[in-house]
């Protein structure tokens, strides 16, 4: 019911109470590959009365609908919207990393699309994007300054995110550490209007080179860069005045009046994209440059509630997971699974036992922490292409490592306590036969497929999904579940380790009640995560720049899921654990669904 709840709610709120149209497209593009986008029409939109297109991109290692709170806000009044799979995300096709600048990694195949579209005015066409999705833009803008022009099609640009493009060199680095300082400042957006949105706490862009020291993106405005943006381009040499944020700043351009402007929230990078500040920016830089058809108040928005019937999916799948597990052990095709009695959790810990106990949790949150900054260097050397997804493959090989050095301590406090304690390996579970765990592996799927069904109906009938934020469970295409198996057996070592410790080992008498073992062993299991954004965004906060600066801030980015979703293991677990005495059950399924979630919302590259 709540995933019914969510798929109405939700559908909604992004079709404007039945006001627009929204269509799922696929399409063979120039570029001879398959893209993908949604498209929302308005109802008073005709070829008649044609509307302004805005083309939009998520960024790297996303997909279609993390846009949804742009792309619900900008149809609503009144533009016509595609919100577009780049190239290797998402339904559209993979391909090299040579291919991704062509056509703006598939962005300008759509504006292309957009364009040829009756009921779209051609010439009041927009892009934007977050983060690569602005990259996107960028590269969509040299694919269309080929062109002659009058011929040309991107009248307004809009970067959330990402830097613009400040000089003529066709091969300009997007990141500040590549560039020399001694650019030749040019307008290469010619008589567009241009917008950027550059957060004061953006891990990766809005920084330059000043005197040999890079500036920190809050103090972004004040550099050549973005003074050059501001007055179209012009050598900082010759400039005499500053020129603000949230200001539009206006100049005859071949003839042409154009804008720029820059907006500068208080926020970290992926916040950009679950921000009703930058959607507000986003509605007012539109306005100003493409005029709204319908136009509503900026701060009037209603994409959060979609956000909200989204989250109540998230927890109707979570919670169908557990229950339905647990229906299906009444059966009598799974019924041996079924516990003879609920297990129950050990006395508390004493003694040489205590020290095991928390030894454990907090050696095992160390190793966690430590390992997650030292493998992401590894992982970027030593993958292969048998594995085309690299995020899925680094977090994977984390938690490969994870569920070894899990086994490990779970062995040693066996042999040397728990085994001396009285823990029976075989009436808790951890000691099954064959037959049993090919029953298991059996249920594992059918729960999995069974959760995983009410997504696709979600996306065949509403065309919504599950997700909230940097949360994400959506449709996918088959050759994602091939994907998703190259990676599982990384997964399955470290929930599966993970379900043992948790439901044999740790499931111990702490404090008065019986929960509290569960939201100990929950808070364990995302203490490294959550130590490690700490520090991260703390330091960053204060000093203006990221504390882990060895390596790409993504990793820090990436621990936000990670904080939600290893701790929510625990309790997933817990419950199937009590429903079945089997402590692999609750492991496997839940390092399937992790796997899927992970496999079906990154970058796929051959």
């Amino acid at each position: 019911m709540l995933c019914l709840i969510s798929m109405v709610g939700a559908s909604f709120v992004q079709t404007s109470g039945g006001q627009v149209e929204m269509k799922d497209l696929r399409w063979e593009t120039a570029s001879g590959h398959m893209m993908s986008a949604l498209l929302l029409i308005p109802e008073d939109v005709s070829v008649s009365n044609p509307a302004p297109g805005i083309v939009t991109s998520h960024g790297w290692y996303n997909n279609r609908e993390m846009q949804d709170l742009n792309y619900v806000e900008l149809a609503r009044r009144g533009y016509v919207v595609m919100s577009i799979d780049m190239y290797g995300h998402g339904n559209s096709d993979a391909v090299t990393p040579e291919e991704w600048a062509n056509q703006g990694t598939g962005m300008y195949d759509a504006v292309e699309l957009m364009a040829d579209l009756p009921y779209v005015d051609s010439s009041n066409i927009g892009v934007t994007g977050h983060s690569n999705g602005a990259r996107a833009a960028n590269w969509s803008v040299k694919a269309d300054n080929e062109k002659p022009a009058d011929e040309q099609l991107i009248s307004s640009v809009l970067l959330v995110a990402n830097d613009a493009m400040y000089t003529n060199d066709p091969n300009e680095p997007i990141y500040w550490s590549l560039r020399t300082g001694e650019e030749e400042y040019a307008n290469v957006y010619g008589t567009r209007d241009v917008g950027i949105i550059a957060a004061h706490y953006d891990e990766f862009f809005f920084r330059s080179l000043n005197g040999g020291n890079p500036t920190v993106p809050r103090d972004y405005i004040d550099t050549e860069y973005a003074q050059s943006f501001l007055h179209f381009g012009m050598d900082p040499a010759k400039i005499t005045s500053t020129r603000d944020s949230y200001s539009f700043y206006k100049q005859d351009v071949d003839g042409v009046e154009a804008t720029r402007v820059i907006y500068n929230p208080a926020q970290i990078h992926p916040w950009n994209h679950f921000s009703k500040t930058v959607v507000e920016s986003t509605l007012e830089y539109f306005d100003e440059t493409m005029g709204t058809p319908d136009p509503i108040s900026p701060s009037n928005q209603i994409w959060q509630w979609k956000a909200l019937f989204n989250f109540i999916g998230l927890i109707g799948f979570v919670m169908f997971v557990i229950s339905f597990t647990g229906l299906l052990v009444e059966t009598k095709a799974f019924a041996s699974l079924k516990a003879s009695k609920t297990p129950t959790q050990q006395d508390a810990p004493r003694g040489v036992g205590k020290a095991w106990f928390w030894g454990g949790l907090v050696v095992s949150a160390f190793i966690s922490g430590y390992t997650y900054l030292k493998l992401y260097p590894w992982s970027v050397e030593n993958i292969s292409g048998f594995f085309p997804q690299f995020p899925v493959f680094y977090i994977g090989m984390w938690s490969l490592v994870m569920g070894v050095v899990t086994l490990v301590i779970l062995a040693l406090s066996y042999f040397f306590f728990n085994k001396k304690a009285g823990l029976n390996l075989r009436e808790t579970g951890v000691i099954i036969g064959f037959k049993p765990l090919l029953k298991t592996i059996l249920l594992a799927v059918v729960v999995t497929s069974a959760a995983f069904s009410l997504v696709f109906i979600a996306d065949y009938f509403f065309k919504t999904d599950f997700r909230l934020w940097v949360l994400t469970i959506k449709a996918f295409e088959p050759d994602k579940i091939l994907i998703m198996l190259k990676y599982l057996p990384f997964f399955l070592a470290f929930y599966v380790a993970n379900s043992i410790a948790n439901n044999v080992f740790n499931y111990v008498a702490v404090g008065k009640k019986e929960w509290m073992n569960t939201a100990l062993l929950t808070l364990f299991n995302g203490l490294s995560a959550i130590v490690l954004v700490a520090i991260q965004y703390t330091n960053f906060f204060v000093t203006g720049e990221v504390y882990f600066t060895s390596v790409s801030p993504i990793i820090g980015i990436w621990l936000f899921p990670i904080i939600i979703v290893i701790p929510l293991a625990a309790i997933v677990t817990r419950k199937i654990y009590r429903a079945t005495n089997n402590p692999y059950l609750g492991g496997i399924i839940y390092a399937i669904i992790v796997t899927m979630m992970m496999a079906s919302n990154t970058l796929t590259q051959l």
